[in-house]
């Protein structure tokens, strides 16, 4: 059984910006859990699919770029949700990390 993870990060920056911090942020988780195999790819200008494998379970998701927010939803099947708490929190720290760099300029 799959239960819809949601996060929202609200930002203030334009649309390219949106998509380097998204791009930049992801990076950076791919390079500190490599382990779990993270892939992002972007379907669109806005929409971005991403993917995880944890415990031999794949897990699928995507990052959506709308004005003032990135959205994102990850499919989370019923054995790894006691996980799903600390997956927010360190998307939402990697996130918040790179939208302060851009508007400290230096992303």
């Amino acid at each position: 059984m799959l239960r819809c993870m949601k996060h929202v990060v609200n930002h203030d920056l334009d649309p390219e910006t949106a998509r380097r911090v998204t791009d930049k942020a992801f990076s950076s988780y791919k390079d500190r859990f490599a382990d779990y195999n993270p892939t992002l790819n972007w379907s669109s200008e806005k929409r971005a699919e991403v993917g995880f494998s944890a415990k031999g379970i794949q897990l699928k998701g995507a990052f959506e770029l709308s004005p003032g927010k990135i959205e994102m939803d990850l499919d989370v099947p019923f054995l790894l949700r006691p996980f799903k708490g600390k997956a927010i929190e360190v998307i939402d720290q990697e996130i918040k990390r790179w939208i302060g760099e851009a508007k400290a300029g230096r992303l």
